[in-house]
């Protein structure tokens, strides 16, 4: 490695972005290319940085796998950047094997945690657990250890375990401010700062009450019945069943949640779930057989009886009803909740991430521009969409798989 590189290398470890450009801007040999593309990625120009990668990569000869290997690692962590989550996880495994084989155990890691972190944002919380097992921070260098413990802190809050995500972010504070890496300190506190902002709020009829993570938690296990309109289900000591993907069911939950302990009537039932003012007697029929759908999903929570004019709630052993609902309104919280983390987020990226169709991701998206709370940026197939930060509380529990079983 000559002068040039090296210098190059020791301000990108640093975090000096400009200061690496500065050794090597004017040379285009495959170790300058790869340190240029590292360098752009760190200063934000995540397609210049890939394709300076690329041409890295093809620029090292087949007797050079760890050089190779090396640039597979930057390209996934660009591709990750640019929120491009369907790529080849098999060519970043063997990136990370090859690491290994080299006895480059520091990358070798990073290309762990950059899975992982892949394996967050599609809300695959078992993966990205599985993969974060295998990551030991000890002895790596302090920047790469406060990336290790904020995928473990991430990973503890999506599962609500507030604890544990707190003292991951204590020793990832502690491990940033040991790199003197700026950005990586703002980012942990940022993190630090989102467990003590409202997660979402609870509803009765004497208002909204704003709960924190660990205040949700704390619900969730306790014997409360607990509808949650954040995730779209129902939870009662530890036991979660989702009704993400039954509106229907969904609907007719929350109407009687929020309405007990007392009953709803049956018309007030049908408008809200079928969206009819006019209900007939095939109406009626169809609320008794959805009914009776919502009833055999909860039976080991709460019964669901019929009253002269409707249906009421009950939950076994006497328990109280809670319902969640998220911090921000309307029905594409979700979604807003992803496009807010600073990154421009493609619509094949937000399908894959929310389980849902891209043309279904598309026509959300085109509403919230209409309503002016996203924008796009680029044109064509290169579109991108963004949206301002939420602040005042976090959105936790609006990402994908923050609950068990969801």
């Amino acid at each position: 490695m000559d002068a040039l590189i090296a210098a190059s290398a020791r301000a990108l470890a640093a975090g000096d972005a400009l200061g690496a450009l500065k050794q090597v801007a004017l040379r285009d040999d495959p170790p300058a290319l790869a340190l240029r593309g590292i360098a752009m990625a760190q200063l934000g120009e995540h397609a210049r940085a890939r394709d300076l990668l690329r041409r890295a990569g093809r620029g090292f000869g087949a007797n050079e796998e760890l050089a190779r290997a090396r640039c597979v690692l930057a390209e996934a962590e660009v591709a990750l950047a640019m929120r491009e989550l369907d790529g080849p996880a098999r060519a970043l495994s063997s990136a990370a094997v090859a690491l290994d084989k080299h006895g480059d155990r520091a990358n070798a890691l990073h290309a762990r945690l950059v899975a992982a972190r892949q394996f967050l944002l599609l809300g695959r919380l078992a993966d990205a657990k599985s993969m974060l097992e295998t990551v030991d921070a000890r002895g790596l260098p302090p920047a790469l250890g406060a990336i290790a413990e904020l995928a473990k802190a991430e990973l503890a809050l999506r599962s609500l375990q507030s604890a544990a995500a707190a003292a991951a972010l204590a020793r990832a504070d502690q491990a940033a401010y040991r790199s003197g890496i700026s950005a990586l300190i703002a980012e942990v506190a940022e993190a630090r700062a989102a467990l003590e902002r409202p997660a979402a709020r609870r509803v009765s009829g004497e208002g909204a009450q704003a709960m924190r993570l660990h205040e949700v938690e704390a619900l969730l296990a306790s014997d409360a019945l607990v509808l949650d309109a954040c995730r779209r289900g129902i939870a009662k000591a530890g036991t979660w069943r989702s009704l993400a993907r039954r509106p229907i069911l969904f609907s007719l939950a929350r109407s009687l949640a929020e309405a007990w302990p007392d009953d709803v009537e049956r018309d007030a039932l049908i408008a809200t779930a079928f969206r009819t003012r006019r209900p007939d007697d095939t109406h009626r029929a169809r609320l008794r057989v959805e009914i009776g759908r919502l009833r055999a999903l909860v039976k080991d929570m709460a019964a669901i009886d019929a009253t002269p004019r409707g249906f009421v709630l009950r939950p076994h052993g006497d328990a109280e009803v809670a319902v969640l609902v998220p911090p921000i309104d309307g029905e594409q919280a979700a979604l807003v909740a992803l496009l807010s983390d600073g990154a421009a987020w493609s619509t094949s990226a937000l399908a894959l991430a929310l389980g849902a169709s891209q043309r279904t991701v598309q026509r959300a998206v085109a509403e919230l521009e209409e309503a002016g709370q996203v924008r796009g940026v680029g044109q064509a197939r290169a579109r991108r969409w963004v949206a301002p930060p939420l602040t005042g509380f976090t959105t936790i529990l609006l990402l994908p798989a923050s609950l068990p079983g969801a």
